[in-house]
C-alpha cells in the first residue's frame, strides 16, 4: 500500500507498541516505587524508602522521556538513521535494580 502524494509513509505500528511498552514500564516503576516508599516510611525503613523513591524517580524520568524518544524514533525510522536508547535502558535497569534491592531489604527487615 502506498501513501497518498505529499504524506510520509508510516514505518509501522511497532514503534507505537514499543512506546506503549515504555509507558507501561515507566508508570509501573513510578507508581509502585512511590507506594512502596510510603510503606517503607510507615515501617520506619528509611534505606528502603530511599531506594523505592529512586525507582519512582527513574520511572518518572522514563515517562517524561517517552514522548521525545518516540518523536526521535519516528524520524529515525522514516529517514533510515540509527537511534541510541542506551540512556533509557540504563535508567530502566537502575530503577528495576533499586526496586529489587529495596524489596529484598524491606522483606528481610520485616521478617526479622
Amino acid at each position: 500500500m502506498t501513501a497518498p502524494v505529499g504524506e510520509a509513509q508510516r514505518p509501522g505500528l511497532h514503534s507505537e507498541r514499543t512506546r506503549l511498552a515504555w509507558v507501561r514500564t515507566a508508570m509501573t516503576m513510578a507508581c509502585s516505587g512511590m507506594v512502596m516508599a510510603g510503606l517503607a516510611v510507615r515501617h520506619d525503613r528509611p534505606g528502603s524508602a530511599a531506594l523505592f523513591a529512586a525507582a519512582g524517580l527513574a520511572g518518572a524520568v522514563l515517562l517524561v522521556r517517552t514522548g521525545t524518544r518516540h518523536s526521535r524514533l519516528e524520524r529515525a525510522l522514516r529517514h533510515g538513521h540509527p537511534l541510541d536508547h542506551r540512556l533509557d535502558v540504563v535508567v530502566a535497569w537502575a530503577g528495576a535494580l533499586a526496586v529489587a534491592v529495596a524489596a529484598l531489604i524491606l522483606v528481610l527487615a520485616l521478617a526479622g
